[in-house]
Parts: structure tokens; sequence; C-alpha cells
């Protein structure tokens, strides 16, 4: 826009008219505008630009915007920071300059993939002040198949096929965005829109264009509205014969989550674009990707390992369970990078048993390599741990698992990234979970089953002596098994051995520091042959209050010393809300069962015992309460929780049963003598 020969930029004019409200009055930022453009090739590879204006609402906002940071793989994209402009309140306009533009390695932990950051220092920001980006990459965001010189190593290891997910929910507030992709018309691209709407068009491109190209300047003060913004090598609109999708969203307010919740990205708004075809596309893919490359060839040393440790083993069952062992305890998890064979394609097997280190992808590629040299059927399988892989074949994934075909013809998920420590073949930590075969032929999309909670029991029983002074002595055990047993386990596995012998005083001094320890006895941790188990026999001077002629105490079981993350994660759960907008999880479907006979004074004269709310529900359910029989009190009390994940409408019954659950923990029996 033009005004007597003065150009004038529409940001400054976006910017005086959002004034100095605040759109959301816990938001540090306001966006005023999100603006992704992405120009297709036929190959597949991508040329993204991606437009930003940020305004900063307070003074917290200001120190968030003082640097733009950009995190990728060389190996698989490029990126250049094409602007960055700062647009002061008292209507100035600074261009940041490429001095203050730094590229480095990105801070790594277990996994050293050669990532890299790029950062801009923007320097100080005042509120009321915005910082405009526009940062072009190419690429994708996986690790390379193969090292080359030019374009080709940008190409998405699917050659031809392009697929995106974007996510059209935000930590703040966002007056508009807009995504936008260009793409050969003979590419059918499929998409969907997940968890709320989007204003979305499809326009088809003439053979030759007539435009005129539109020149962008970054050192003056000009700007294409962010609905028509490409970057400065691209005509505006539409591009001669590829077909524009277009998809937007205006005044996007906060996402709030909710404790407990499911991943935001199964109920926030998002879009998932892809040219695959469906899942069984991306399966046969997978499946050749890796044979052609090798990754599972069996070498003497490998077979010569696997024929070790199969000796005199001739059940299938055990076969598979020291090879899946193996693979997860011999294999530390420390990716590093390896070049070609980086992406969808695993490493050799002959690679990880050598290093002795990798990522899931390597153990599943360990893993399967074994198998084979066991005489197995083997493949890996791909799948997303902690969120939902939906219907349209996007890349919804994030880790990598084993698959073995048993005698029967039934095939048997393994994940050695996840048992360590662990008596399960299969973390059920993962159930409810979208998983994707890589076999002959391919697969759809499938969901790992619920695992009962009876597999995942955790069991905590005693007998115990009340005196007339409130000193309380007994003995309990705590046995768990599956994902309750896991869990113990890795409290110890993940700590020092030196710290074993204090775990269980810690947990009595926190019930009294007055406790005494006479006893104790705990299964190796590292022992995998049984369940893992407990047991203390103790004495707690003091324990019950004596006032007068009355004791009241909480049983020791009732109250349950064992209350830490790794043994009743489920305690932790914020039971605040009556209702909840959204799914929640826990780590696992769950047994809970606690006993405790308690042999108390026989001069008891009068009881006041509490009682509690039996809840039935297919999401969960807990029975329990205390009966007597002369002076000996008996407690018995069942939780039950039936899976890891559950929808909203699932909360109050499962609430009702964990307050029932902690309301034991907390109501006292009072004694009158």
């Amino acid at each position: 826009m033009a005004l007597h020969g003065q150009t004038i930029d529409p940001n400054i004019g976006l910017l005086q008219a959002t004034g100095d409200g605040i759109a959301d009055p816990h938001s540090t930022t306001l966006v005023l505008y999100d603006s992704t453009d992405v120009d297709v090739q036929e190959s597949g590879l991508s040329y993204v630009t991606m437009h930003k204006l940020t305004k900063a609402m307070t003074v917290a906002g200001a120190k968030e915007m003082r640097n733009v940071l950009v995190g990728y793989d060389p190996l698989s994209a490029a990126v250049e920071i094409r602007r960055i402009r700062i647009y002061r309140k008292d209507g100035s306009v600074e261009v940041v300059g490429s001095d203050r533009m730094h590229d480095y390695a990105a801070p790594a932990r277990a996994i050293y993939w050669g990532a890299r950051e790029r950062l801009v220092e923007v320097g100080r920001i005042e509120v009321g002040d915005a910082v405009e980006t526009v940062i072009f990459r190419k690429g994708f965001t996986y690790a390379l198949l193969a090292d080359a010189e030019d374009d080709s190593r940008f190409i998405p290891p699917m050659r031809g096929h392009f697929y995106d997910i974007i996510e059209f929910w935000s930590s703040v507030p966002v007056m508009e965005k807009v995504y936008r992709v260009f793409i050969p018309k003979d590419k059918p691209l499929q998409y969907e829109v997940y968890n709320g709407e989007l204003t979305s068009s499809i326009h088809f491109a003439p053979e030759f264009s007539h435009r005129v190209k539109v020149e962008v300047n970054p050192s003056v003060s000009q700007r294409v509205t962010p609905e028509q913004y490409l970057h400065p090598s691209h005509d505006l609109a539409t591009t001669p014969g590829k077909t524009t999708y277009t998809w937007s969203k205006k005044y996007i307010v906060p996402f709030e989550g909710e404790p407990d919740m499911v991943s935001p990205s199964d109920v926030a708004p998002k879009l998932l674009v892809s040219t695959s075809p469906d899942w069984y596309a991306k399966s046969v893919w997978f499946h050749k990707v890796n044979e052609d490359f090798g990754s599972f060839e069996v070498t003497p040393e490998v077979r010569a390992t696997v024929d070790t440790l199969l000796r005199g083993v001739t059940d299938e069952l055990e076969k598979i369970s020291v090879l899946n062992h193996w693979a997860a305890e011999q294999i530390r998890y420390s990716g590093i990078s390896m070049g070609t064979g980086e992406g969808y394609t695993l490493h050799p097997g002959s690679m990880t048993f050598s290093d002795r280190c990798g990522v899931c992808k390597d153990k599943a590629g360990m893993l399967v390599t074994m198998l084979r040299a066991a005489g197995f059927e083997s493949y890996p399988a791909m799948t997303m741990a902690g969120s939902r892989i939906d219907r349209v074949p996007a890349d919804q994934f994030n880790h990598s698992v084993s698959v073995v075909k048993r005698k029967n013809g039934d095939w048997m998920l393994l994940d050695p990234t996840w048992i360590p420590g662990v008596r399960e073949m299969w973390s059920s930590a993962e159930q409810q979970q979208q998983y994707l075969l890589g076999i002959p032929g391919g697969a759809d999309i499938m969901t790992t089953p619920i695992s009962p909670a009876d597999n995942h029991s955790w069991k905590l029983h005693g007998e115990s002596t009340l005196s007339e002074d409130g000193t309380l002595e007994g003995t309990l055990t705590l046995e768990a098994e599956g994902q309750s047993d896991a869990l113990i386990r890795r409290g110890f596995l993940r700590g020092y051995k030196s710290g074993w012998d204090e775990y269980i005083p810690k947990l009595f001094a926190a019930i009294s520091p007055r406790a005494v320890i006479s006893g104790k006895s705990m299964r190796d941790p590292s022992d995998l042959s049984g369940p893992m188990q407990i047991t203390v026999t103790y004495k707690i001077p003091g324990y019950a209050d004596v006032l007068k002629d009355k004791l009241s105490f909480i049983p020791l079981i009732a109250r349950n010393p064992f209350s830490d993350y790794n043994n009743a994660s489920e305690l932790d759960m914020d039971t605040s809300e009556k209702t909840k907008s959204y799914g929640f999880r826990m780590r696992c479907s769950k047994l809970v069962e606690l006993s405790e006979t308690i042999h108390v004074p026989s001069k008891a004269e009068r009881w006041e015992i509490p009682s509690f709310e039996a809840i039935e529900s297919a999401a969960a359910n807990f029975r329990g309460g205390y009966t007597m029989n002369g002076s000996t009190l008996f407690l018995n009390a069942t939780h039950r929780m039936e899976k890891r994940l559950y929808e909203a409408k699932d909360w109050p019954e499962f609430r009702r049963a964990l307050l029932e659950r902690k309301k034991l923990m907390e109501t006292p029996i009072i004694i009158a003598r």
C-alpha cells in the first residue's frame, strides 16, 4: 500500500490494531499470523516457508522473544533464516543482521545424530514490540537413507510422496494460522481435520502462468499478506501445473490441558495430509526398504551367540524370551549417527551387535536378526508411544519394535527397548497403542489390546498387633506382577545399589520417625525368574493416638507405606475436578489388593469403624472395608483400574473409586476401652 509515494507496511497497521490489550490475560505473547507454504516437487522434496509475526504482551513474553531458535537435522533438512525484523512499539523497524545468527551442534543426551540448531540473537524486546520471522526449510524431519551432494538427500525416504502433520492448536493466542500446499496435480492429496474445524479450499492452476512475480526486499518495510506470502523465489497465488490446498483458522485460543490427560495431539485441532494411498503401501515400503538394505543379514558371530543362548532350550516361547531379553539387556540405549542407513532403514544387526548400543530401531533390528538366526520369521514394526495414530497415513511414528510369527501362525509383538527389567515379553505400558507391521504383502494399522488388570497386580498383605499403649508391630509382604512389578524394579535398578538398604527405612520413617525395622527381605530386582517380593518386620511405638480411654489409628496396610510413585502412581492423580473434557491415562491397567489381620486389645468395648462405598464400573472398581471377629480386625480391599487409556466419560466413576481408596487410607478406626 502506498500513500503520497511512501510504502506503508501492513505489519505496522496490524500491530496498531491490536493495541495494548491482551487477547488472553494469561498469555505472554500474541501471534498475529502464522503462515506456512509448502511447495512439493515431483520427487516428494518440499520447500517450506514459514512466516510469523509475534507480539510481546508481558515482560515474561518479551524475555521469551529475545532469541529465535530453529532445530534441524543437516542429513535430512536445510534451514535458512530469511528475515528477522523487530517492530518497535514507537513505530520504528529494525532488521536483525546476519552477524547475530549462529549455527551450532544441538545439545544432546543419549542420542547423538548430529542435530544442529540455528539461533538468532534478537536482543532486548519491550512489551508492545513484535518480531517478524521468515524461515525457509527444504527437506523433511527424519534422518536420511544415504548421503548426497545435491538436493536428492532432502527427498523423503518414501520417494515421490509427501506427508505432514500440522497442529492448529497453540499455547498462546493466534489471530490467524494458514497452511498451504502447492503439489503436482498428478499427486492426489488426501487429508483429514481432527478435533475441530478449519476453513479449507482447493484451487487448480493453469498450465502456464500470467501472474506477476513479487520481489521481496528484506531491507525495506514491505510485506505480502500471510495468505499470499511464499518466498522470494516463488510466484504468488497458484503455481503452474500444481494444485493449491489451503487450510486456515482464525482466533485460536490457548489450549488448556487437564491433569493426566491423553496427548494434546489426540484431542486438539490438527490436520493430517498425505499422498500415500493407505497404510498397506507404507507397510510394504517399510518392509522392502529394510530388506533391500540388508538390515537383518545374519553373520557368523550373531549365529554363534544365538546358538549359545538357545543351547538346550526347546520351548518356542522360551526361545523368544531369551533372545528378546538379550537384545533388551545387552544393547545399551545410546544412539550415534552411523551415516548410510539412518531414518526408516534399521541399522544392520551386525553393526548393533558389534557396537552393543543403539536406539529403539537398533534394538528392534538386533532382535529381528537374532530371531531369524534361530529360524523364526520376524520383521520390524513401527508405533507411536504416547499418542494416537490416525487413519490418514502421515508419518505418525516415534518408536520401533519387532514382530515374530509363532508356529500357530499368530504374530507376536516384542519390544526390547521397553522391557529391560520387565518380566513381560511386550510392555503393557504400550496397550491400546497403534502399530504398523513391516511385513511382506503389507498390513493395516492395528491396535494392541487391553491387558487385563489381573496381569499387573500389586498385593500388600500382613498381620499386626496393636498394644494398649499404641505400639504396632507386625509383618507385611508386598508382591507385584507385570508392569506393577516392573515399576518397583525400576526404582531400584535406576538407583545405586548402595541405596537399596535405605529404601524400606525411609518409607517407614515417613510413617513414623520411631519406626524400627527388625527384619526385611527382598528379591534381587535383576532376577526376573519370579515376581518382585518385599517382606518387612517392623515395630512402631506410639503408632496409634492414645486419647484417655480411646485408641485412634489407621491400619498400616490401609495407610500403605509403599505409596511412592513406583508403587502407587495412581494416588498422584488429580481428583479435584469432577468432570473432564478430554480422555485421561494411566501408565498401565492395574489391580491393587490390600489385606491385613490386626489383633487389637481384648479390653475394647466399643468400635467406630468406617464404611466405604462399593464402586462398580467398566473403568474402575473399588470394594473394601473391615470386619470383626472378637478382638481381631480384618481389612480387605480391592481396587481395579481396567485399562491404560480412558475416555472423558469414564472419569466420574474412575474418580469415585480412587477417592474411596484414598478415604480408606485416611479414615481412622477408634477403639473405646
